[in-house]
């Protein structure tokens, strides 16, 4: 017989946990019959001198004894003058410490919530306080009311806290009315719902298993959660059957929401290769629009200057060089291509070979524009050319729409780019639709040089761009594949060709830039990698711990990033008097932490670091530091190289610590020095383009720690995704 459920009502004393990800806290409750008792459970945002009204049961916790578990709670809000001050000064409202709590309630008694809630106005009767700042108090409290309730909502029916904050900005105090109509919005992209999550919630509120809601939705998340595995779409047939399954649902209800969705415009169907594909529009219409420009482009033969060959000659001798045939070959078709791509290894001169295109055009007379995905990208890129190159992001100016909200660019084909030709580099990092974005965005008449590696790792969006372009062979592409001398004195070249051609690095040489620490377990591999990062090659050296970057294949287990990380930190930024710290999740942020954001964010707003600018949007893979975290503002502030910003607490969950990152989250990047781990894994991460990636990151220095056979393993595991792309296809489609 199931225990009958106790209430108890009381304030908080003190918030002893607390847990932003998921709500979980543990607290110190005063009932209303004086006791004090310990409550455990999700009860998210929790304030000091708050009134809660909590169901649940007495519990016995074998470290901490007697305490209350939390099932459901309502809130009450504080009452009495000193439950009010209690919880004004816990610094629950932005803007309110404990100072401005005190006149606050000297001046409202308990009218002050109420005054903060409905009568903000009158909060200017208070010395300093501004109409400024009593609305941005206001807005605080309301928005922080909002969006606990809301939590509270949301994680009794399992669904995640963060959600929260994400939701109420869409539909404000309308969240759980829109909730209730229809649950599944949840799964919309920019909510990122679990689809599992959402589904229970909406079955156990009353949904029908068939609702064709509920049908259309499974079909979305398919699509949607595949893009995450590189595909731009799906075959009709294994869409159908995967909905099926996930929905447990005959396939003729699945088919007929199909069927739906396609009348609405919301997916899009298509012929590929005898495969009848499902897309989500905006990849139909990319594909579509990049097979017809990209063979537009490709079709339009450039005048090249009558004296090309002389001008060739004089910019090998500016430079006191002499070009091999295959960069020459290179330098004079982006005098006559209108689309051309060039690609190589690491020693085979692409850098040599950039630079020669890059004065031919200057001596053309070309507005000639550099960009690559990511900033540190770009910044390689700049630092390797000595001229002037942004992301593309940057480069295409981001904007957000002011109806919908979504995010668009300044620059397309009414407001093309001022420039004749663009080289994009780090083509391989490329996705869809970043492709489709930028060549929309390009002149009648520009040129566009394409520069990469098709051998290293694939875009992390949806799509396989450069690859597809190359294999299509509607491309003119100039391979270099000459290793130059001096490169062949390099290790790290050596060995990344080695390992492209499946064949094992040479791990036993020890005299030049690459190094292998044999280590066999997960605890003497983490262990010799923070006594390299802390002590060794800042010693031996001289790299400073700033300029080593740790890699690994995988997040999980003792030698991958989350565990480094942490371990990393404790060894290069540990805790001190006076520095401040924030945790989230399973790590506690610290003034000092290098830290990634890990989602494009274009809301974001910058100012320079010497003042003389602001500006928008830090992306995804951007590396900074936390020069500041301000507990009363409920802020960190972070420096990503020249640009300073400042996080609110609620958007930790877009940054991770950087001190170790994936294989996948570096490239584009180069480091001075790498530390590559190589511990057992997952076969699907340890594969021969994840270790050909990680050893091309290094410029100075590589050095692998852990077991030769898993670095065997990986040479031999040629393992390559497919994804479902169509536009190899429709490039040989349409010139066959």
């Amino acid at each position: 017989m199931q225990e009958e459920a106790i209430l108890l009502r009381g304030a908080v004393k003190a918030v002893v946990f607390q847990n932003p990800e998921n709500g979980y806290c543990v607290l110190k409750l005063k009932c209303e019959d004086g006791q004090e008792c310990t409550v455990v459970g999700t009860i998210p945002m929790t304030s000091v001198g708050e009134r809660l009204l909590i169901t649940g049961h007495w519990g016995n916790h074998a470290a901490y004894g007697r305490q209350f578990e939390a099932e459901y709670l309502e809130r009450l809000m504080p009452e009495s003058r000193i439950e009010i001050l209690s919880y004004l000064s816990s610094r629950a409202v932005r803007g309110i410490g404990a100072k401005t709590a005190a006149k606050i309630v000297a001046e409202f008694g308990d009218r002050a919530l109420d005054v903060l809630e409905n009568h903000p106005e009158e909060l200017t009767r208070i010395p300093g306080i501004s109409p400024k700042k009593a609305n941005e108090m206001h807005e605080s409290f309301c928005k922080q009311v909002g969006v606990r309730r809301l939590i509270e909502y949301l994680t009794l029916h399992h669904l995640p806290a963060e959600l929260a904050v994400r939701v109420y900005k869409v539909y404000g105090e309308l969240s759980r009315e829109a909730l209730a109509d229809d649950p599944y919005l949840l799964t919309d992209g920019y909510f990122g719902a679990d689809f599992a999550a959402v589904d229970a919630f909406a079955l156990e509120s009353g949904t029908l298993a068939d609702d064709e809601r509920r049908v259309e939705a499974g079909i979305l998340f398919e699509l949607t959660h595949n893009l995450g595995n590189g595909h731009t779409f799906l075959p009709l047939d294994k869409l159908l059957g995967a909905t099926a399954a996930l929905l447990e649902l005959p396939g003729d209800v699945i088919e007929a929401g199909a069927e739906r969705l396609q009348e609405q415009g919301r997916i899009e169907l298509d012929e590929i290769a005898g495969l009848r594909a499902a897309y989500l529009p905006a990849f139909h219409e990319a594909e579509c629009y990049l097979t017809h420009r990209l063979l537009s482009m490709r079709s339009r033969r450039l005048e090249a200057p009558p004296n090309i060959d002389r001008l060739i000659d004089r910019i090998e001798q500016n430079h006191g060089i002499e070009y091999a045939a295959q960069q020459r070959q290179a330098i004079r078709a982006a005098a006559t291509e209108g689309l051309l791509i060039v690609t190589g290894g690491p020693g085979t001169g692409k850098t040599t070979t950039l630079a020669g295109i890059l004065d031919l055009f200057d001596a053309m007379k070309c507005k000639t524009l550099l960009a690559a995905p990511t900033g540190r990208a770009a910044k390689r890129l700049s630092e390797l050319t000595g001229r002037d190159a942004t992301t593309i992001h940057r480069m295409l100016e981001v904007d957000i729409s002011p109806e919908s909200g979504d995010m668009t660019f300044v620059h397309d084909e009414d407001e093309p780019l001022q420039c004749d030709a663009l080289i994009v580099d780090e083509t391989s990092m490329v996705d869809l639709l970043l492709m489709h974005a930028l060549v929309r965005a390009l002149p009648g008449r520009c040129r566009l040089i394409l520069v990469g590696d098709p051998d290293q790792l694939p875009s992390v969006g949806a799509g396989n761009v450069f690859a597809d372009l190359i294999r299509s062979e509607r491309i003119e592409t100039v391979r270099l594949t000459e290793i130059f001398r001096q490169a062949q004195q390099s290790l790290i070249v050596m060995n990344a060709h080695a390992v492209n051609h499946g064949q094992m690095p040479s791990l036993t040489e020890k005299n030049r830039d690459f190094f292998f620490l044999r280590r066999l377990s997960g605890e003497t591999i983490a262990q010799t990698i923070v006594d390299l990062c802390a002590r060794r090659l800042p010693g031996n050296m001289g790299i400073p711990a700033g300029e080593i970057q740790v890699l690994s294949p995988t997040r999980k287990g003792e030698t991958g990033t989350a565990a480094l990380n942490a371990l990393l930190q404790n060894a290069l930024n540990p805790p001190a008097p006076g520095k401040k710290e924030k945790k989230y999740g399973n790590f506690s942020y610290r003034e000092g932490d290098r830290v990634m954001q890990i989602r494009n964010n274009y809301d974001i707003i910058w100012r320079k670091a010497d003042g003389l600018g602001l500006g928008s949007g830090i992306f995804n893979g951007d590396i900074g530091t936390i020069t500041e975290i301000d507990q009363a503002q409920e802020q960190m502030t972070i420096r990503f190289e020249d640009r300073i910003t400042e996080y609110p607490f609620e958007m930790l969950a877009e940054l991770e610590p950087a001190y170790a990152m994936t294989v996948h989250k570096s490239q584009g990047s180069e480091y001075r020095a790498v530390v590559l781990s190589a511990g057992r894994g997952s076969p699907f991460l340890l594969t021969r383009s994840v270790l050909y990636t990680a050893i091309t990151r290094a410029r100075e220095l590589l050095i692998v720690v852990g077991d030769e056979n898993v670095i065997a393993a990986m040479v031999q595991n040629d393992r390559k995704q497919r994804r479902y792309s169509g536009l190899k296809w429709r490039l040989r489609r349409a010139e066959a």
